[in-house]
């Protein structure tokens, strides 16, 4: 027995994927030397659309960033071009910058004498129709539909009359307009027509051969122009932390603290409460609502995670309000291992659905955690990203960075996860069977400047046992490059490319992109 599950666990290492070798591809907005980066141009939001082509990004004053990809190109009929197109061409994806346009502004409450400040907390691509882009951005308590699309410049040209026979915005004189002293009111009326009779100017037979009508050109110049579409407010009495699109193409949910809401995006005065935690006392509220996420492709079920580290599965379809989860997860704590910080690092800041919907990532203080949705006992697998934190806790609650909120992604096909780190570093695992991919990269043109292989565990199969164990991470206080971990330059915000091993890192106000 002991001889077959080797060669089990060797045919599962020979299958598992290569590491990944990441290379710098662009960068927007870097910092140069000892330059002052301004408090509205942190990154706080980053979203690629469906396909790809599109990214998207939003910062603490308010606006959103568009980029576009640009390597993509039309091979065309050329034959040579068509022969190219059967070998596989390496290359990276390239993004221009599109357009920007400042999707919130900051508000006052005066019921509540609360400011609202317009950073954007989270922003959503929706189907786009008719060459248009649709998103929905959201600060604290406003979420806005927005449309994007490209216009044709339109000019005017040969607007004035001749100017030898026209004064000013007066009447236009010439051979064929008779003059006349009759007065006139200030408004071209005139006194001696008789009442009820139209003011209008009667043109000449034969024409006013001095006048010139208006040519609208339409140019080659395109603008884009962003629209506000939809305003969705007053829905929240808490920060709102999440958004998430459905399946349907038609509705989407917003979360708070304590409230789920579902809405139609076409209409922005009414909403439904779906998920409700508020208790009747405030005093026996025990954890908050962190993250909500649709299903990829089940328009009934959504899963949103809690301050105590679960995550709870809903089918809307049981009863409008879904306050009874159809599944929880979440993981027991081992015995003799609580303390005072036991629940601030169990409280997850991010989940996310893999592309086929079988398995949830989910992003705690001290973990990464992959769920599967057909088996609540436990992860089937733990990466470790902040092991080596532990006996800093007590710092790192007084400086409060450990309640910093990470992000989290998995890639199109399932196999990689990735999520940020201090010292704007990120790390890449593999979550195949097999693999002891654990690569730790730094948001700088130089990717591999800190860069270490940590020694890891093999992962064990995702179906065969109920908790797969990773250790990602040194035990030591330092990062890869023996420096102190910086926690001010922290790494909260990245997105990995739906089809393709490309990962969108925000780093402060500068967006970097890195490709394998």
């Amino acid at each position: 027995m002991n001889g077959g599950g080797s060669e089990e666990a060797a045919e599962a290492a020979a299958a598992a994927p290569v590491p990944l070798e990441w290379k710098f591809a662009q960068v927007f907005g870097e910092r140069t030397a000892g330059e002052e980066v301004q408090e509205v141009d942190i990154i706080s939001a980053i979203e690629f659309d469906r396909t790809g082509d599109h990214l998207a990004t939003g910062d603490r004053g308010g606006r959103v960033v568009l980029f576009e990809r640009t390597d993509k190109r039309d091979h065309g009929g050329n034959r040579r071009d068509l022969e190219r197109m059967d070998f596989p061409i390496i290359r990276h994806p390239e993004f221009r910058y599109k357009t920007e346009f400042q999707s919130h502004e900051p508000e006052f409450d005066y019921l509540k004498s609360l400011e609202i400040e317009e950073k954007i907390n989270k922003i959503r691509w929706c189907q786009s129709a008719n060459g248009a882009l649709f998103l929905l951005s959201t600060n604290d308590k406003t979420i806005k539909f927005w449309k994007v699309h490209e216009k044709k410049v339109k000019k005017i040209c040969d607007m004035n009359a001749d100017p030898a026979k026209a004064a000013g915005n007066g009447a236009v004189v010439g051979p064929s307009i008779p003059t006349s002293s009759k007065p006139y009111t200030a408004n071209g009326g005139c006194l001696d027509k008789p009442v009820g009779l139209s003011n209008d100017f009667s043109f000449p037979l034969g024409g006013v051969p001095s006048l010139h009508l208006p040519v609208v050109l339409t140019s080659s110049e395109i603008s884009l122009v962003p629209r506000c579409r939809r305003i969705y407010a007053h829905a929240h009495d808490y920060h709102i932390n999440s958004i998430s699109n459905n399946s349907d193409g038609e509705t989407f949910i917003s979360a708070d603290d304590l409230r789920i809401n579902l809405w139609n995006l076409e209409i922005s005065n009414q909403s439904f409460n779906i998920v409700d935690v508020k208790p009747a006392n405030m005093e026996d509220l025990t954890e908050v609502i962190t993250s909500a996420e649709f299903h990829p492709t089940h328009c009934n079920i959504l899963a949103y995670s809690s301050s105590r580290g679960s995550i709870r599965l809903v089918d809307m379809r049981q009863s409008a309000l879904c306050d009874s989860h159809s599944k929880l997860f979440e993981e027991q704590e081992m015995p003799g291992s609580r303390s005072f910080f036991t629940e601030i690092i169990a409280s997850i800041s991010d989940i996310k659905f893999a592309k086929d919907g079988r398995y949830i990532l989910s992003r705690d203080y001290m973990t990464l955690k992959l769920w599967d949705i057909n088996m609540d006992s436990g992860p089937v697998s733990t990466f470790q990203v902040h092991e080596n934190l532990r006996p800093k806790l007590c710092d790192l609650y007084e400086n409060d960075s450990i309640f910093d909120k990470f992000e989290c992604c998995l890639s199109g096909d399932g196999l990689r996860v990735a999520t940020g780190s201090y010292s704007n570093l990120f790390r890449v695992f593999g979550c195949s069977e097999g693999s002891t991919e654990a690569t730790t990269l730094e948001a700088s043109k130089n990717p591999l400047r800190k860069q270490v292989q940590t020694p890891s565990r093999p992962s064990r199969s995702l179906g065969a046992l109920s908790h797969g164990f990773r250790r990602g991470a040194d035990t030591s206080g330092v990062d890869t490059n023996g420096n102190a971990f910086d926690f001010t330059t922290k790494l909260l915000h990245l997105a990995w490319h739906p089809t393709e091993n490309s990962l969108a890192c925000a780093a402060s106000n500068s967006l970097y992109m890195y490709y394998a």
